[in-house]
């Protein structure tokens, strides 16, 4: 389907422009939305008609949308979550919360602003895109944590879950002493009663008996 942009859209084009859309992107997005128009000859006339005046109403919202961004750019909320020890979330972040998250910071946006692929499922610092007006965008941090001192530590640019996956390693690793033989320390094994193997426990036994033939 062809279609009458009526203001910018991100990888199709700007306002005026007569582009060609998938059917279903065009009915379910631009055209309830206002954002388009179909490209037949009546509708090319009434945005003729009309350009400026949509033109000028862009404008007014983009300098009003630029002026917003002031107080949203270079924002960082937290969010506390519980989480696993692999750092999955026990449920995700979705766009609400992060806008919740944002008014308490004292901005001000809209859920429909929020770009996001997918919720956040994973602990860490996400940055997330805000869509303020279709040429004004900024972004924000979004640090996501078990804990309010997990999110200071992943404030400050510690990776949490690398930290923790060394310390997981550590635990399972044992001391290596080079030229050690396998088997039970002598210090452990008398501790618990336990003596060498036979073979190793029997050898000066035989060393004496050779030594008491060669004398016979």
């Amino acid at each position: 389907m062809e279609v009458i942009l009526l203001e910018r859209v991100e990888k199709l084009g700007a306002i005026g422009d007569v582009v060609k859309v998938k059917d279903g992107f065009a009915r379910n997005y631009l055209l309830p939305r206002k954002k388009a128009l179909r490209a037949n000859e009546s509708n090319r006339k009434v945005f003729e008609a009309n350009r400026a005046r949509i033109e000028e109403d862009n404008a007014s919202k983009r300098s009003e949308a630029e002026k917003a961004s002031k107080g949203v750019e270079g924002k960082t909320v937290k969010l506390i979550r519980q989480a696993s020890n692999t750092g999955q979330l026990y449920g995700s972040v979705s766009a609400r919360d992060i806008v919740d998250a944002l008014e308490a910071e004292g901005a001000k946006v809209s859920k429909s602003q929020i770009v996001l692929a997918r919720p956040i499922k994973a602990i860490g610092m996400h940055d997330v895109k805000i869509a303020l007006h279709p040429e004004v965008s900024v972004d924000v941090r979004v640090n996501v944590a078990r804990s309010p001192e997990e999110a200071d530590l992943q404030a400050q640019g510690v990776d949490v879950m690398a930290q923790m996956f060394e310390r997981d390693t550590a635990a399972f690793t044992e001391d290596f002493v080079p030229g050690a033989e396998p088997g039970i320390p002598e210090d452990v094994a008398a501790e618990n009663g336990e003596t060498q193997p036979a073979a190793t426990a029997g050898a000066p036994a035989a060393d004496a008996s050779e030594e008491a033939a060669q004398e016979g």
